[in-house]
């Protein structure tokens, strides 16, 4: 049966409260001390038992508020319904800790991703920074903003003179590619940044604080929320020869910086490898 979906900012007002409640636990739990729980596709990706009962708490939190929608997380996979139940259906896209090896250690650069998806595309995403409290907003249309402050992205057009975030995987293959095509990146730009986490990567580039960002391996739930924050704010996401973003490559960039940069990447092969 065919259903209206929510407004964008009705479903924005649920992550926001969601979030932010998911992010004190992990703050809490990372206060007590937290530890390696399991290992997921080699043993420096590690899950830790916050990771576990964030997600858990969002999924829980979600099916008491909206019991139709369905949820995909990182840590369990599919909750609630089979799918998102037909046209105006609403499924939620759930990190519960991005960056969690730097949550392990204690580094300030972790968060709670949640954006809500209807008709396969994101309408609403909320990024919180565990550790500090900063929070990223957007919905479909309505721009991006943190702390009341609608963001920009950078006007930088010479990407001799960007500052470009990325991440690695944890393959050690798919890293030793990485590393290639950063060393023969490097020369072209400003400098790199790798941070660790990548849905708060793509909200400094959207509010300029760094000035572009790209990335192979990115997941629905690394990329749903910030994505639309970046995307929101003025840059271009795609990925490498007309491909959307997705887990090939990711390249978040004002426009002026995306076709040199892509450019850049297409000759380095940057998606390619394991």
């Amino acid at each position: 049966m065919d259903r209206t979906a929510p407004a964008p900012r009705e479903l924005l007002e649920i992550a926001v409260e969601v979030a932010r409640d998911a992010a004190a636990t992990a703050y809490r739990m990372r206060a007590e001390g937290v530890s390696v729980a399991a290992t997921k596709s080699t043993a420096t990706d590690v899950v830790t038992a916050a990771d576990r009962a964030v997600e858990r708490q969002v999924m829980d939190a979600l099916h008491r508020l909206r019991p139709a929608d369905a949820v995909l997380g990182e840590e369990y996979g599919a909750g609630g319904p089979a799918g998102p139940g037909g046209p105006g259906g609403v499924r939620w896209i759930l990190d519960p800790i991005d960056g969690t090896v730097n949550y392990l250690y204690g580094l300030p650069h972790c968060a709670v991703s949640l954006a809500a998806e209807v008709d396969g595309q994101v309408v609403a995403g909320v990024v919180r920074n565990v550790s500090t409290g900063e929070e990223w907003t957007a919905t479909l249309g309505g721009g991006a903003w943190r702390d009341g402050e609608r963001l920009r992205c950078s006007t930088e057009t010479d990407l001799g003179q960007s500052l470009v975030a990325t991440g690695f995987g944890y393959d050690p293959g798919r890293r030793a590619h990485q590393a290639r095509v950063i060393a023969e990146l490097i020369p072209h730009v400003r400098d790199i940044r790798r941070l660790g986490a990548a849905a708060l990567d793509l909200c400094l580039a959207a509010e300029g604080r760094v000035d572009a960002y790209y990335e192979k391996g990115l997941a629905a739930w690394d990329l749903a929320a910030g994505g639309l924050v970046a995307g929101e704010a003025g840059l271009r996401v795609g990925g490498l020869g007309g491909l959307p973003a997705g887990p090939d490559m990711v390249i978040a960039a004002p426009p002026a910086l995306f076709e040199p940069l892509h450019a850049r990447l297409a000759d380095l092969d940057a998606s390619g490898g394991p």
